[in-house]
């Protein structure tokens, strides 16, 4: 049986400096640019909640394209396990650009992404359980269901009437 881990425990951080190679005909960070961090740092995120596993992306459930990010931009980019399932994990990835004339950090953009820990083989294998913690921690791993009913609704591999979390949200 795996260990629970809090989400803390997963979070990760990586700070990058917007090159022009990295930018489009307007000067601002392309998207393409943008997802690949993303899926880096919240490979890594998924990587430290499932312990030795490999993971795998199996999904880019959500992106938020929110601001530009100019050529030149410090950009942050801050990830950690939303929710843990049996084999796979929710990581939710929060991007920020500095302001160095305010000297803080605003955010630009969101992601969500679906990572399945895989051994050697590639079968997918157990995941400790996740804690939430904080108050955003707790909103964002009772969501986790309902985005994961929601996608396989979607997807057809969940029927409507089975996703209990969404039709909570409709049905009292």
């Amino acid at each position: 049986m795996s260990i629970a881990k809090t989400a803390k425990e997963s979070f990760s951080v990586m700070t990058n400096l917007v090159l022009p190679s990295e930018t489009n005909n307007l000067g601002n960070m392309f998207g393409g640019e943008l997802l690949a961090s993303m899926d880096r740092i919240s490979s890594i995120s998924a990587k430290m909640h499932g312990g030795s596993f490999l993971v795998v992306t199996a999904s880019v459930n959500h992106v938020a394209f929110n601001i530009p990010i100019p050529m030149g931009s410090t950009v942050k980019l801050e990830s950690k396990v939303t929710r843990a399932f049996n084999s796979s994990m929710e990581v939710y990835v929060d991007v920020f650009v500095y302001d160095y004339e305010n000297s803080c950090y605003n955010q630009t953009n969101t992601g969500i992404y679906t990572f399945v820990a895989v051994d050697k083989d590639n079968k997918p294998v157990k995941v400790p359980e996740l804690i939430p913690e904080t108050e955003q921690e707790i909103e964002r791993y009772n969501g986790a269901l309902r985005r994961k009913q929601l996608s396989l609704v979607l997807s057809g591999r969940m029927k409507p009437e089975e996703a209990t979390e969404l039709k909570s949200l409709f049905i009292k």
